[in-house]
């Protein structure tokens, strides 16, 4: 869905309509698929597989984010050791790929470098287009590594070539971000209470 379709002239009145955009974008992920990615991301923390995460932009923020909030914040009170690295966040090794090879390789080039089969990688792009997402996504298929994709907009090459696709029905970039950012907190603390001695719950700050 569009969004803005007209012009708005009061910011109160805008941060109304974008909040309420906000509320219809975040009922049309699957929960269906929300499920299957809880599920393969908890099974790649409980046999210690390498998770990583990639995204450009805005996109490598939430990236690098979820590295943060899925490393650090899950197992805080668990017993879980999770194995996140962004690929987003190593510029020195990105720049170096984009300049001597091609920019559309410096997430294929890294997970060629770094993951195993079994491994998982997660993808963050709210397009689907991205060619370096996309490349990322072929190199895990073709290596018995499973992906997760968040896209937007129309899915792009992303949402088909994935095994599972949290997409956000929205074409506003601020829209699919804000979704993309609150499926990651999700997820982590979702895991993390699931881990959780039941007493703790409400003693902690989420």
């Amino acid at each position: 869905m569009r969004f803005p379709s007209k012009r708005i002239h009061s910011i109160d009145t805008f941060f109304d309509a974008y909040t309420e955009e906000l509320r219809r974008a975040a009922a049309t992920v699957s929960r269906e698929k929300l499920i299957a990615a809880e599920s393969i991301i908890s099974a790649a923390i409980d046999r210690g597989a390498n998770i990583f995460v990639s995204g450009n932009g805005g996109s490598a923020a939430i990236s690098n984010h979820l590295a943060c909030d899925h490393a650090k914040g899950i197992q805080t009170d668990t017993s879980l050791r999770p194995r996140v690295q962004s690929l987003a966040a190593n510029v020195e090794l990105i720049t170096a790929v984009a300049n001597d090879i091609s920019y559309d390789d410096v997430f294929a080039f890294q997970m060629a470098t770094f993951a195993q089969p079994g491994d998982l990688l997660i993808t963050i792009s709210s397009s689907g287009n991205s060619e370096n997402i996309v490349r990322a996504i072929q190199w895990a298929r073709e290596h018995a590594v499973k992906t997760i994709a968040m896209t937007g907009f129309n899915g792009g090459r992303s949402a088909q070539l994935s095994d599972v696709n949290l997409h956000v029905e929205s074409e506003n970039y601020g829209i699919v971000e804000d979704i993309h950012q609150s499926l990651m907190h999700t997820l982590a603390q979702f895991i993390r209470q699931s881990h959780m001695p039941e007493e703790l719950i409400l003693a902690r700050k989420f």
